[in-house]
């Protein structure tokens, strides 16, 4: 494919949306993008939740928010009114080029019928049919059959083959002072002693699949608390506070909530302000790894793509027959890659990064990855 007519492109569009991980998981390959080219200005659309973390990523000059309807988290609606209104507002922006970002159990050719519309003249996207006149630039999907890349490496591999790249590969957020400020008071009025040992604890996912069992999690927390003097603060959103207090209740020993107190620019910034993140595959992993936090992944073998990028780490699973499922119920029903990690060994992890910050030993699941 031609490299030429991407270089000439300044108002580029970029499509991603999934939510909040996968969004802060695409900002390197969006990193590229502005920088391959002179005075280039990315947009991204994305999904709501995507919206409230797009805010925060310097690549990011611009978000459109968007309920696709091919997207599994979009609400249903009557008419196709919301998406005709889309396809126009793109088109009245006239954008040069469009990367359509997707896992490659997605399709990208919604979204690039969407941006064909809209008379997008460029339109990249990793696809497994032919895609004809729907993608100009089109990278046959090679995954998961022939090779697996972590979804941040996916993800540059893609705009690298417009010619763009970047010698920065890291998450990256900026963090409002409003934010900071915030979380700096709510610690203090909480009683949290941050200059002893602490951590966070985040229970919630929105996959039950990759939720650590809360009995285990309370006895992990409750051996950080008791036994090693470690101050628990639990953060989650307004819809994972009942699970949030019923680890605490299951745990019988002091902590903190901050479950829906924070929004998406408080919990990082809480996060940045924590030694320790424990938590499962989910959102606010990556969003410690954009603030440089390290991270102990209680992880789901629902897919083996989103390990915490760019941090220490410990990445703690249950080998199982049925790893890569990629689904949000486990469909066995018995939870074993998550339920066979011991809390004793999720204690041991968060006391060695806690100790070492620049630790981090566990394997990772992609050891356990058998491909054709």
């Amino acid at each position: 494919m031609s490299q030429e007519p991407w270089a000439r492109a300044r108002n580029v569009l970029c499509v991603r949306l999934d939510t909040i991980g996968d969004v802060l998981m695409t900002g390197p390959a969006l990193r590229a993008l502005k920088q391959s080219g002179d005075e280039r200005r990315v947009t991204l659309l994305t999904s709501p939740a995507g919206g409230e973390v797009a805010a925060l990523m310097p690549e990011v000059d611009e978000t459109i928010v968007y309920e696709a309807p091919w997207m599994k988290a979009s609400r249903s609606r009557a008419d196709a009114r919301l998406d005709l209104e889309m396809v126009e507002r793109l088109r009245d922006r006239r954008f040069e080029a469009a990367a359509i970002f997707a896992v490659h159990s997605q399709s990208p050719l919604p979204a690039a019928l969407v941006c064909l519309l809209a008379e997008v003249p460029l339109r990249l996207a990793h696809c497994r049919e032919n895609p004809y006149r729907l993608l100009t630039d089109w990278v046959p999907e090679r995954e998961p059959g022939e090779l697996l890349r972590h979804e941040v490496r996916r993800q540059l591999d893609l705009v690298a083959e417009v010619g763009a790249r970047s010698d920065d590969v890291r998450l990256r957020i900026e963090l409002p002072a409003e934010a900071e400020e915030r979380v700096e008071a709510l610690l203090d009025e909480a009683g949290v002693e941050v200059g002893l040992a602490w951590l966070v604890a985040h229970p919630g996912s929105t996959a039950p699949s990759r939720r650590y069992p809360p009995e285990h999690f309370a006895r992990a927390c409750r051996s950080l608390a008791h036994d090693h003097g470690v101050q628990v603060v639990f953060s989650g959103d307004a819809g994972e506070w009942a699970l949030v207090e019923e680890v605490r209740a299951r745990m019988d020993a002091p902590s903190v909530s901050l479950a829906g107190r924070l929004d998406v620019a408080g919990l990082a910034a809480l996060l940045a302000a924590a030694p320790v993140l424990v938590a499962g595959n989910t959102g606010p992993v990556h969003l410690a790894a954009a603030v440089g936090t390290p991270v102990v992944d209680l992880y789901a073998l629902t897919n083996p793509q989103h390990t915490p990028w760019g941090v220490p780490s410990v990445v703690l699973f249950n080998d199982v027959p049925c790893r890569w499922c990629y689904k949000s119920v486990c469909p066995e029903g018995h939870h074993l890659c998550l339920r066979g990690v011991e809390p004793d060994a999720v204690v041991d992890a968060a006391l060695e990064l806690l100790h070492d910050p620049e630790g981090g030993t566990a394997a990772s699941p992609f050891g356990a990855l058998e491909l054709g």
